[in-house]
């Protein structure tokens, strides 16, 4: 059994003015979006253009060396917005300016980081990517529109300070297989939604394939244990192996810190 949004057409009209009321509260007028070309970042910068038209969004494509930017531009371009508000920045000085200031060897195993280097490096991609993102949204007096999705917070997929750091985040509330459900009805490029889910962060990396479970399945559980609370006493989620259950719920509890911190005294 799949995930269903129950309103496709209310939660699009609920997006939308939640994005515009955020706008109108904080009396901004652009929007910066940091593109990736992954569904994601496509249905927040389709949910943008939508509350706020093109004229004031900003898409931002941060590759590292020579990554394709080419889905990130169909996204863009099937969007209408022009190409005179797209900005193109490689992150790669960066990374590389502070990998060698901390000691990192880029270059290792054929050019990609290996083993327990591939986690901080990929931390070190995805926190450029939100020093370049603030500083345009700095330079344009704009707001930062975040791409995390609800499954993503909750199995801690995300860099801390890095790719969920934002101003707004519009697609929190859906869960991966629901961003392809909205996706799907907006009628966004097919070559979008069925693309593998993956952060960019080397080459052939996947989300399911590091996470060892699929969004579909891991929704599924994470429907009952977050929307239904019963994390601390799970129920048998019907159509879901045990051991993909105990591991979904696992890697919930694993990352319960990058949800709190930082920690302070109250």
């Amino acid at each position: 059994m799949t995930l269903h949004l129950s309103s496709p057409d209310q939660t699009l009209n609920a997006l939308v003015e939640f994005i515009r009321h955020t706008f109108d509260t904080q009396k901004k007028q652009l929007a910066v979006v940091a593109v990736s070309g992954g569904i994601d970042s496509a249905l927040a910068l389709t949910l943008v253009t939508r509350a706020l038209g093109t004229a004031r969004v900003r898409p931002l494509f941060l590759p590292y060396q020579n990554q394709s930017t080419a889905d990130a531009e169909l996204i863009c371009t099937w969007n209408q917005i022009p190409t005179s508000q797209w900005q193109v920045t490689n992150i790669e000085p960066i990374v590389r300016a502070a990998a060698g200031a901390v000691g990192l060897d880029l270059e290792a195993g054929d050019g990609q980081p290996i083993a327990m280097e591939q986690v901080r490096v990929g931390n070190l991609m995805a926190r450029a990517r939100m020093m370049v993102v603030f500083d345009v949204a700095k330079k344009w007096d704009a707001l930062v529109c975040g791409t995390e999705n609800k499954s993503e917070h909750y199995l801690g997929y995300f860099t801390r300070f890095g790719d969920a750091a934002s101003d707004l985040e519009p697609i929190s509330t859906l869960y991966k297989t629901q961003v392809r459900q909205l996706a799907t009805h907006l009628g966004l490029p097919e070559q979008l939604i069925t693309k593998p889910p993956s952060a960019g962060l080397w080459q052939h990396q996947t989300d399911e394939d590091e996470l060892g479970f699929t969004y579909e399945q891991a929704d599924q559980v994470l429907q009952q244990v977050i929307d239904e609370g019963t994390l601390s006493a799970p129920k048998v989620v019907p159509g879901i192996d045990p051991d993909i259950q105990a591991k979904v719920i696992g890697q919930v509890k694993s990352s319960a810190f990058k949800r709190v911190v930082p920690y302070v005294l109250e």
